[in-house]
């Protein structure tokens, strides 16, 4: 008790601020861009990838981004940051957001049985007797019990609507019951497709590009590669057998909600920039194609979370981390980095990663042309040295009326040396557990071991 009350009043002197103050940087962006881009020259070295492009959102717009290499190994035409990249799972984020619209438009509920959606589900065989049926938000946090199908998901894109359908009605292999573990599943993410036309009763990409791609301005971004001008569009190849060969450009199919989105680095950070801009909570008018509230909602795990190491050079001796997976999201708490959410891609001629920290406004994200290239550890360590640089700094977090003047009357009573201020402002129980004189005395002790307000 003698140290809560201590931190409260400690806090208290914070009033008037949002947060505590922080040191300023010790270095900008532009001081550490060499280290960055050595971080991701070696990568593209060291997994053969013929080009990348990578980018820092900071304060609300693209800070920084880089590319290399080339795009295309015929014409070896450089890559741009308007170049055109597959970002496989990294979709995934979208196809989630457009189910919370969906719910926030009415049009469904998470808990709403996926077959309610999907009628081709109603008569799967379930693993067990006693199997809960698969609901929506089962799909979005990969807990339906489906089979892991990486990387036969990916081969699926180019699946026409008409398979699809016969192959639901055909039923699934179960690794266990819905709703008992985590587990991957692109299967999963596919249905959820399946789950925007019909609920929406648009085509899924019709859907994604009305109510997100379009209102944030992402004109290159979409899922039909066939269209893609040949100046922007980078080629996917493979590493194997020490050669690049190109790997088939695989048009748009049924399992494009779970993979088949391009973007540009120039059009991705306008995303990622939409993202952040949903912390802190606050008051003001939603600006975005969705509620600040419902991308937020997107970074809540479920309980089945593990702990890992931090990916990057770093991992093995920063601090474990705390990982769950959100809806279309990894959610981890960090304990250098704060609240991060990440998501790799890997597809036939593509790589991709992407990190957030929304505590911070950052993101670092990284798009390349070679298969299952995901740059996921020079983004994580670019956000390391971020941190070391003094570049991550806190986000201010407004404070409530309520508080504030909590907060001022603590510090108020704190200066007089007992609860007077604090008059008609305590719980009922307050000086039920300690006497309003043994409050005086621990006030006179707190004040000779710490400091007195002036």
């Amino acid at each position: 008790m003698r140290a809560r009350l201590a931190i409260l009043l400690v806090a208290a002197l914070a009033v008037g601020s949002p947060i505590l103050a922080q040191d300023a940087p010790s270095q900008t962006l532009a001081q550490i861009t060499p280290e960055i881009d050595a971080l991701f020259a070696k990568y593209q070295a060291d997994a053969h990838i013929p080009g990348m492009v990578y980018g820092v959102v900071k304060d609300g717009k693209l800070a920084y981004v880089k590319s290399i290499g080339v795009q295309n190994l015929d014409d070896k035409s450089a890559v741009t940051a308007d170049s055109r990249f597959r970002i496989a799972s990294m979709t995934k984020a979208f196809t989630a957001l457009a189910i919370l619209k969906l719910r926030d438009d009415g049009k469904l509920g998470l808990d709403d049985l996926a077959e309610d959606h999907v009628p081709e589900m109603k008569d799967w065989a379930y693993p067990t007797t006693d199997s809960p049926r698969i609901r929506v938000r089962d799909l979005l946090h990969h807990v339906g019990g489906l089979v892991t199908d990486d990387p036969w998901g990916d081969r699926q894109q180019i699946l026409p609507q008409d398979d699809f359908t016969k192959m639901i009605a055909a039923g699934v292999p179960f690794s266990r019951a819905p709703q008992s573990a985590f587990e991957y599943s692109n299967y999963g993410y596919a249905l959820l497709g399946r789950i925007i036309a019909n609920a929406s009763g648009m085509v899924y990409t019709d859907y994604i590009q009305r109510t997100i791609l379009t209102p944030l301005g992402m004109a290159g971004s979409g899922f039909d590669v066939t269209r893609t001008p040949k100046a922007v569009y980078a080629r996917g190849y493979r590493w194997e057998n020490e050669r690049w060969s190109p790997e088939p450009e695989m048009i748009d199919g049924a399992f494009n909600a779970m993979g088949g989105m391009q973007v540009s680095a120039n059009d991705y950070a306008k995303w990622v920039t939409f993202l952040l801009s949903a912390w802190p909570a606050r008051d003001g008018p939603d600006t975005g194609p969705v509620k600040r509230a419902t991308v937020r909602e997107m970074v809540q795990g479920l309980n089945f979370v593990g702990v890992a190491n931090r990916i990057g050079a770093s991992g093995a001796t920063a601090c474990k981390q705390a990982a769950a997976y959100g809806m279309g999201w990894r959610v981890a708490q960090d304990c250098d980095l704060g609240l991060t959410l990440a998501h790799g891609g890997g597809y036939p001629g593509y790589g991709s990663h992407v990190m957030l920290m929304p505590d911070h406004g950052v993101g670092v994200f990284a798009l390349s042309n070679r298969t299952y290239a995901g740059p996921s550890a020079p983004a994580w360590d670019t956000a390391v040295a971020m941190d070391k640089a003094g570049l991550l700094t806190r986000r201010a977090q407004p404070v409530t009326s309520v508080v504030a003047d909590a907060f001022a009357a603590a510090r108020a009573a704190y200066a007089a040396g007992h609860l007077g201020p604090l008059e008609g402002k305590l719980a009922m129980n307050f000086l039920m557990d300690r006497s309003a004189a043994n409050w005086a005395a621990e006030l006179a002790r707190l004040r000779a071991e710490v400091w007195a307000i002036a």
